[in-house]
């Protein structure tokens, strides 16, 4: 008896928790309602299911169980052809009712409509970027053998039709409102898929193939862009955006992308020029961009090009030094903004890399062990076994660096002061791993980790100084 009171309040509970559970759907965004529609077909069939099922075998405990003073049996029948014919209708009827929706959705899905505009989606651990054709309206070729830092979609610099191709190597891709897109899925690395749950339908990318979704949305807003393949160790925080709005707004932020012909041909930096311009940094910063924690300003030299350009134009764009926790960020976004275009961004990053590299002075001290197992399980895969970087992964350099700069910004990144704006999508990235160091114990054993790490000096020329990578 026990146990059919067990079997109905389990269907009872679940029932009320289908109910008022908070957790649903994300509102709809997109012309995909045929996928709601299969869904639910497929929850009633299957709620039917494991209600009738469930109070059956209540009703048979009850009804069959043993009681004192009876010496009947349950009859024992193996054969039954009406009740079997029952059984193989009703669950014939059901598979088909719940698997008949699923090809008119997939039919729909594989009819992409002929005005659908085309956008190239590409994953990497762990990171989003785009491509959309230029003026031509064809993509140029891709091979995975021409993939560098100056060229990371490996577009074909001898293909014509490649070279109006606008490069978005962000996170966040645009799309036109009530318009029909087509994505296509491409991978630099291992299997990744392409979500965003208010659209419905998703698609895996798979290395050495094109796959491909379309949709059309019909709701404007910002949609957070999910891997939901596992990836990788930090797999969860392979995020993006797909913004959607009218077709003005649209085409004039594409206008503000450049194509690939631009990334290619942008001129380097002056370091002659960019020594005048670094005269403001250096009075915190030092003149050989040593750092000075008592101006709390880190050290400089050593740092890639793509990283020192990211940086300044995240405090130049708000990314960086908006949260009102962040005094010496703030204290940035005004010297940021000094360097008024590109070319002096460039000047002065090229004048930074050709200052000399010395290890900052180590401030911190901890347990090296724990500090060893946290950066193996937290930082190894994207900063590298010798803490030098990886522009790839999109992790800047941590060996020989200011310390108690790197402590401050892990405390930043695990409260929430840094990485929390929408369009800091690095930041949030390391948002989520700076939550996996709970105390500032944790953190100094990291940092203190890094400080027996030795700097490869010579690989000070690291490429992307022209900002081809941003």
């Amino acid at each position: 008896m026990p146990f059919a009171v067990v079997l109905i309040l389990l269907v009872v509970g679940s029932i009320l928790f289908h109910i008022f559970s908070p957790w649903t759907f994300t509102p709809l965004a997109s012309n995909w309602s045929m996928v709601d529609f299969t869904v639910d077909i497929t929850l009633w069939v299957t709620g039917i299911v494991f209600v009738s099922v469930n109070l059956f075998m209540a009703y048979c405990v009850i009804r069959f169980r043993h009681k004192k003073g009876e010496a009947s049996k349950a009859k024992y029948e193996p054969e039954n052809k009406r009740l079997e014919s029952w059984l193989t209708g009703w669950t014939a009827l059901g598979v088909a009712a719940m698997l008949t929706p699923g090809l008119f959705v997939w039919a729909k899905f594989v009819d992409v409509p002929e005005e659908a505009r085309e956008i190239e989606a590409v994953g990497q651990q762990w990171h989003w970027t785009y491509r959309y054709p230029g003026e031509d309206g064809k993509f140029g070729e891709v091979d995975a053998e021409r993939i560098s830092a100056d060229n990371p979609l490996g577009i074909d610099p001898e293909d014509p039709h490649g070279q109006d191709d606008v490069i978005v190597l962000s996170p966040e891709a645009h799309i036109p409102i009530n318009q029909p897109v087509k994505f296509l899925l491409r991978s630099k690395d291992v299997l990744h898929n392409f979500t965003v749950a208010q659209f419905r339908v998703k698609m895996d990318l798979v290395p050495g193939m094109t796959t491909y979704m379309w949709l059309e949305p019909t709701v404007a807003g910002r949609y957070e862009v999910l891997c939901e393949e596992l990836c990788g160790v930090a797999h969860y925080t392979m995020r993006g955006a797909v913004v959607v709005e009218d077709d003005a707004s649209f085409r004039a932020w594409l206008a503000e992308q450049p194509t690939f012909a631009e990334t290619q041909n942008r001129v380097a930096g002056n370091a002659a020029l960019g020594a005048a311009q670094y005269a403001i940094c250096s009075t915190c910063h030092g003149q050989q961009g040593e750092g000075m924690q008592a101006l709390n300003a880190p050290k400089l030299s050593g740092l890639s090009g793509w990283y020192l350009r990211r940086q300044l134009l995240a405090y130049q764009n708000g990314l960086r030094g908006a949260h009102e926790d962040d005094v010496y960020g703030a204290q940035m976004v005004g010297m940021a903004n000094m360097l008024a275009d590109d070319a002096a961004i460039s000047n002065v990053i090229a004048y930074i890399q050709s200052l000399p590299d010395e290890p900052a002075p180590t401030t911190i001290d901890g347990d090296i062990d724990n500090g060893a197992r946290l950066y193996a399980t937290s930082c190894r895969y994207c900063h590298g076994e010798d803490g030098m970087g990886n522009q790839a992964t999109n992790a800047p350099r941590a060996a020989g660096m200011s310390d108690w700069y790197m402590a401050r910004q892990l405390q930043n990144f695990r409260d929430g002061v840094r990485g929390s704006h929408l369009e800091d999508y690095y930041g949030m990235q390391m948002g989520f791993m700076g939550r996996m160091l709970r105390t500032d114990e944790a953190i100094n054993d990291i940092v203190a980790y890094m400080n027996t790490l030795q700097p490869v000096v010579a690989d000070q020329l690291t490429a992307g100084t022209t900002g081809n990578n941003e």
